[in-house]
């Protein structure tokens, strides 16, 4: 390990201490928003730090293994030999996870997000994908106890949605869903096929950072157009007789949302304001990337408009990443929210591409 990545490792280590003593401190747990900060700080460099002691002391191991094999009788050098290459490898992953941990934070990897899933090419399929799709990201937020909170939907005619819009609250949820952005295309006999013909749909897949108070999204009242509407699908009676649905147009990016989940139009009205807070934000950021990517030469990859993933059901069953190249054979367990392979195999081409990595070890 290079001497300057241990060091500040080091450095870490002492200021997840001396956090861990300041939140036993009844002055800094009076502080709310010291208290809150400081929890936050823990919650981030503790992960890290538990990592580094780790790979601490597994290096002491090995150092004290390799010294034994000078000093081993023959009879146990077989034994030791074999604790050198546990230990070697142990070591090796340990390298490898805190490489993952040191890339440049995201500032937005701790928020929740806004999933969009719109139904694309393939008509009546492609709502059905849609809702497969839902399904699948609502099982993966259920196995990492995130919170799935529908906002908007508009049904397909045979299952399915033609776009759907959730909330998904929790620990991580951006950091772990933020590079699902894309296109997502299946090929299948759809259930309303009735000659067993292979047909291929998409649907398109938006992940936005839920915007924050401090992001100063300023919205004027004056370019907000707000619409109410009688809302449609399952809520009661209550929902269908009243105009309890919110619809606003933000009137200078021509921005529109709609929430109808509700039965108070109050609560559709804060939830509305939050999905375009959240839009504004998202162009905002796309708007930084590009003039970013524009300075450095790059190509600005468009997620929105790129396909993704590819979910081959019929006449054999396999899911791609077209970006990273990772395969999964077990496509029904991946829209049963197995998707880690994915995310993991993106996270470890960011952690081999050069100057990602805050540095290499």
């Amino acid at each position: 390990m290079k001497p300057t990545i241990q060091s500040r490792l080091e450095n870490l280590d002492l200021r997840l201490e001396e956090i861990s003593a300041l939140l036993s401190d009844p002055s800094v747990i009076g502080a709310q928003d010291r208290f809150r900060a400081l929890s936050r700080e823990y919650s981030e460099i503790q992960p890290l730090v538990n990592r580094y002691r780790e790979h601490r002391e597994a290096a002491r191991e090995l150092a004290a293994a390799r010294a034994m094999l000078d000093e081993s009788d023959p009879g146990m050098r077989d034994m030791v030999e074999d604790e050198v290459k546990r230990l070697s490898a142990h070591l090796a992953d340990l390298e490898q996870e805190l490489q993952k941990l040191l890339l440049p934070k995201d500032p937005n990897d701790t928020r929740n997000i806004f999933l969009e899933i719109r139904a694309g090419a393939g008509g009546d399929e492609a709502a059905i994908f849609a809702g497969d799709l839902f399904r699948m990201y609502g099982a993966y937020a259920m196995k990492r106890g995130w919170g799935v909170e529908i906002i908007s939907a508009s049904h397909g005619e045979h299952g399915g949605y033609k776009e759907v819009i959730a909330r998904i609250a929790g620990n991580g949820v951006y950091s772990r869903l933020k590079f699902e952005s894309g296109g997502h295309r299946v090929q299948r006999v759809p259930a309303t096929e009735a000659q067993g013909r292979i047909h291929t749909s998409a649907c398109t897949v938006a992940i936005l950072p839920e915007a924050e108070e401090i992001d100063a999204i300023v919205l004027n009242p004056a370019d907000l157009k707000v619409d109410t509407f009688r809302a449609s699908g399952a809520g009661g009676q209550h929902v269908n007789k009243t105009d309890s649905a919110i619809r606003i147009t933000h009137l200078p990016t021509n921005i529109v949302v709609q929430c109808q989940n509700e039965r108070s139009q109050i609560k559709n009205r804060a939830q509305a304001m939050k999905m375009l807070r959240a839009r504004l934000y998202d162009l905002e950021l796309k708007k930084r990337k590009a003039e970013q990517d524009k300075v450095e030469g790059a190509k600005m990859d468009n997620a929105w408009g790129s396909q993704i993933r590819s979910y081959v059901l019929q006449p054999y069953r396999m899911v791609k990443d077209h970006r990273t190249g990772e395969t999964v054979g077990d496509a029904d367990g991946v829209l049963d929210g197995a998707i880690d392979p994915f995310l993991e195999a993106w996270l470890k081409g960011r952690i081999a591409a050069p100057g990602e990595a805050d540095d290499s070890l």
